[in-house]
């Protein structure tokens, strides 16, 4: 055999390795493709809506004098839950119009902000600058926001005083929204 035919020879196996290896290659990304699909479609996560009880949770508070706040502390009062973060523009507009009403309606409704940032050095700074005196809670590992199954920010649950959620807005609010969703989950 000359040197050439063992050239072929040699090419023609490293060409049937090449093919092996990526078919091998491609089969695996295909199963994972499958797994991921087949995970997702059995996802049993329930859809959490309006007429349904608001499920409970715990959270660092940032501002106030509480550590802490749950969910259930609140029973008895209207509940405006939003969920928002500091790079999100539409959030960061209507701050101003949630601290301007909370003075109004603290009383008989609660608005507490879950914050999705990663740190609280930049929640506080937002919290000086539109000085906000409402609940300030932090959600860093998302855990809230996956329990309530939020998307898009901003989102705003407004809760009545039995702990029902009455209405869930995606996307920012304007002041005459927001109060008109606070009048609808004041206790009588």
């Amino acid at each position: 055999m000359n040197k050439i035919e063992e050239a072929k020879i040699t090419k023609s196996k490293k060409k049937r390795r090449r093919l092996l290896f990526r078919s091998i290659i491609l089969v695996i990304l295909l199963a994972a493709v499958v797994f991921a699909l087949v995970s997702n479609l059995n996802k049993d996560d329930p859809e959490i809506g309006v007429g349904d009880q608001a499920p409970n949770f715990k959270l660092k508070q940032l501002n106030g004098t509480s550590d802490s706040l749950s969910l259930d502390e609140l029973k008895g009062k209207g509940v405006m839950l939003n969920f928002w973060a500091t790079y999100c523009k539409p959030c960061e507009q209507e701050m101003p119009y949630m601290e301007s009403l909370y003075p109004k309606y603290k009383d008989n409704i609660e608005i507490v902000a879950v914050s999705l940032d990663t740190t609280e050095l930049v929640i506080d700074r937002f919290v000086d600058k539109y000085q906000l005196t409402f609940p300030i809670l932090h959600d860093n590992k998302g855990q809230v926001l996956d329990l309530y199954n939020i998307v898009p920010l901003p989102t705003t649950l407004f809760i009545d005083e039995d702990g029902v959620i009455v209405d869930i807005v995606s996307g920012g609010l304007t002041l005459d929204r927001i109060e008109s969703y606070l009048k609808k989950i004041q206790p009588d």
